[in-house]
Parts: structure tokens; C-alpha cells; sequence
């Protein structure tokens, strides 16, 4: 994005792309919004598998038929992906989740 931009040098006026004239380098003017990240519930030995559907419901407001989704993808695959959000917000999930004895970490979006 080339912008034409006059330049004052004494009394002469100096205009970007003429003889003589000031090329600006271009400046990114939008910001770029932070990544999102990944909130990560881990398959632990310990909880009950009713546990852990519970306490998704109280801590993401998921349906009981989401949190058992989400139980037994981490009981089957592991881990889960609950949700992805601003960090700030994804380190409160986090530490809910820990506050009610589940493993549970964040990772950046890739992008």
C-alpha cells in the first residue's frame, strides 16, 4: 500500500513517487489479533469416569451428553481439546480444571 505523502524540506514541498520526492517505508497499521489456545483435559487413572463428565459441566456449562463426549475421547485417545480461547481465559479454564483434581494444560494454536 503506497500512500503519496508530502514532505516538507524548508519552503519546498517534496510528494513521494516524483523527482526528488520521500518514499515512506509501509507500515502495518492493523493489529493482529493474539492466537487462540488449545485447553487440554489429560486421561488420568484417578477420577471416575462421572467425575469428569461433571466437573465439564460445571466448569465449560457443556450438556451432559458434550462432557461425555469429551470423557471418552480422553479416556480413548488420551487427552481432549474442551476449548480454545484467549490465553488469559484458557489459563482460568486451566486452573478450574486443576482445582477439581484434573490434569489439564493449554498449547498455542499453530498459524
Amino acid at each position: 500500500m503506497s500512500t503519496e505523502v508530502m514532505a516538507m524540506a524548508g519552503d519546498v514541498f517534496l510528494a513521494a513517487g516524483k523527482p526528488g520526492g520521500v518514499q515512506l517505508p509501509e507500515i502495518e497499521t492493523s493489529t493482529r489479533r493474539d492466537r487462540l489456545w488449545d485447553v487440554i483435559v489429560w486421561d488420568d487413572p484417578i477420577n471416575l469416569m462421572s467425575y469428569v463428565v461433571y466437573v465439564l459441566q460445571k466448569v465449560f456449562g457443556f450438556s451432559e451428553q458434550l462432557a461425555t463426549r469429551h470423557m471418552m475421547e480422553v479416556h480413548q485417545e488420551g487427552r481432549s481439546v474442551l476449548t480454545s480461547c484467549e490465553l488469559e481465559k484458557a489459563e482460568m479454564f486451566v486452573s478450574r480444571l486443576h482445582r477439581h483434581g484434573l490434569q489439564a494444560t493449554i498449547e498455542k494454536q499453530a498459524g
